[in-house]
């Protein structure tokens, strides 16, 4: 018996795959039109990695949004999805922000619903939590993207001791939120507060891990 083969103890030893890392790389959408994807996906500012064509036919396109480890791949005979069938995720830290940014760039956006006890609900949620205000938009075969705002994650959704930002604005959005806080804990304690850099920066690592916020 090889180390390779499944049904060894080792390869099927659940504590074992647990400790390997698999970082999803690319995620395939069906398109029927190449040339038209590859406009509107361009059209959305998002960095085109790879158009490589074969002469059997053959294509694969690749765009990454910013700030996503993420790519995702179409292209001719890439997949048999049906043209349309696919869904994904887009996380935003200011989904107003975005939608005017989508907006700008011709891109059709639905408005900003929230998610209520009974369905969606018209406009963003009320309370400004986490993953409940969102908005969709399509790419030309039906693919649908939502957006999802998303400022602290659950607990146990990012490394405690790990804290990154996709981009400039996203780390901009999580400085405001800081000041904001941080305002607010001045007018507790009644005084100016020194060390304000120490506040923020364990104020913005605890937002992205889910733990409990500084006061």
């Amino acid at each position: 018996m090889t180390a390779t083969d499944p049904s060894s103890d080792e390869a099927t030893n659940g504590a074992t795959a647990g400790k390997v890392e698999l970082k999803l790389e690319v995620v395939v959408i069906p398109v029927a039109d190449v040339d038209r994807a590859k406009e509107f996906y361009g059209r959305l500012g998002w960095r085109l990695d790879a158009d490589f064509p074969f002469d059997n036919g053959f294509r694969v396109v690749q765009y990454t949004p910013p700030g996503s480890a993420c790519s995702v791949q179409f292209g001719a005979t890439l997949t048999s999805a049906a043209p349309g069938s696919g869904k994904g995720y887009l996380v935003v830290s200011d989904l107003q922000a975005t939608r005017r940014a989508l907006a700008g760039a011709g891109i059709e956006v639905s408005e900003v619903f929230h998610l209520g006890p009974d369905g969606p609900v018209d406009g963003p949620d009320p309370e400004h939590r986490s993953y409940f205000s969102r908005a969709t938009f399509s790419d030309p075969d039906g693919n649908v993207w939502l957006l999802q705002e998303i400022t602290t994650r659950l607990p146990g959704r990012v490394e405690a001791d790990a804290t990154s930002f996709g981009s400039a604005s996203d780390l901009a959005s999580a400085f405001r939120r800081a000041a904001a806080a941080h305002g607010e804990h001045e007018k507790r304690t009644g005084e100016a507060d020194p060390d304000w850099p120490d506040w923020y920066a364990a104020y913005m690592v605890a937002e992205q891990a889910g733990t409990d916020l500084p006061t």
